[in-house]
């Protein structure tokens, strides 16, 4: 594929393969295989829960070094790799038991003729991840409109969408989840193109509730037109609502997108350096009785204080 190796992948694989080695070798010198599961039925599935236990062991390797890279909660992670195992995972460890049964007829030419459908899987794979790089890249494509047309701050789409990313991770969201929130979050202002008089700097948050909520459902139907899932228009219409009636994506977006006006207000006003996000969550958390959810402002602090500001 013309990459270099990576050391944690290749020291993960070599892991995942000693860990099926161990389970595996003493049984079989040992003769314990020979009289159970013998060589019938019981032998493919002894195989498949073998692979199973290795699939497993995998992901918590992929989960641990995930945590260890970015600082997430493992949770989350551990589960979004399990989730995955259920589709590609299946259909690896299905292709491993078929190559060890068909080595005992076929020999060796077992392995590459077995070895074709899991290339055609990568290859399909890859192929579907850049058809979904590509969509990505049309919406933020579609998301700096407002920027282009001056009725938002330039990058602003785009913190908003990457902090707000990285509180979805705090909170325990899903892959699903999180790609959801994204595309959300980077087109939570495009309901301004609707608007004769462009907002001052493009700052939602003073506005008044009632107009926050107008230019919201703008934004909804605008997105409704573009072909995104309808979860994600939800989210946009959805996010000027108290937040106790707003699903947590929505609560996000709208903490997310408060913090980001309220820093680049405070930026005006001559408060730079650490004091405008500071005073930004400070203004957060002292309306939370009311329009910021408590849980989405901390899990915000958190990340802010782990160096998550992408300003």
């Amino acid at each position: 594929a013309g990459r270099g190796p990576v050391l944690d992948h290749l020291v993960r694989r070599l892991l995942t393969v000693g860990f099926a080695a161990t389970c595996f070798q003493p049984l079989y010198n040992t003769g314990a295989l020979a009289r159970w599961p013998g060589h019938g039925p019981y032998y493919a599935l002894f195989l498949l829960l073998l692979l199973a236990l290795t699939a497993l062991c995998d992901a918590v390797l992929r989960a641990a070094l995930a945590r260890a890279r970015t600082g997430w909660p493992y949770g989350p992670l551990l589960r979004d790799e399990l989730r995955g195992l259920l589709g590609v995972g299946s259909a690896i460890c299905a292709t491993g038991v078929v190559i060890a049964l068909a080595v005992a007829v076929a020999g060796l030419w077992a392995l590459p003729v077995f070895c074709v459908p899991l290339l055609l899987t990568q290859f399909s794979l890859r192929r579907h991840g850049a058809v979904r790089a590509t969509y990505a890249q049309t919406i933020a494509s579609l998301a700096r409109c407002t920027e282009i047309a001056g009725y938002t701050p330039a990058g602003h789409a785009r913190r908003v969408a990457a902090l707000g990313r990285a509180v979805g991770r705090e909170l325990g969201l899903s892959e699903p989840e999180l790609t959801v929130l994204e595309y959300a979050a980077l087109m939570h202002d495009i309901g301004q193109l609707s608007l004769v008089d462009p907002v001052p700097a493009g700052a939602t948050e003073p506005l008044p509730p009632s107009e926050q909520r107008r230019i919201a459902l703008l934004g909804g139907a605008v997105v409704r037109q573009t072909g995104v899932p309808e979860e994600v228009a939800a989210v946009v219409e959805r996010q000027a609502d108290p937040y106790r009636d707003q699903p947590l994506t929505a609560r996000i977006v709208r903490t997310v997108n408060a913090y980001d006006d309220l820093v680049g207000r405070f930026a005006e006003d001559g408060a730079h350096g650490p004091y405008g996000p500071l005073r930004a969550l400070e203004r957060l958390r002292l309306a939370t009785g009311r329009d910021y959810a408590p849980a989405v402002v901390e899990a915000l602090a958190r990340v802010l204080a782990r160096g998550g500001d992408v300003r």
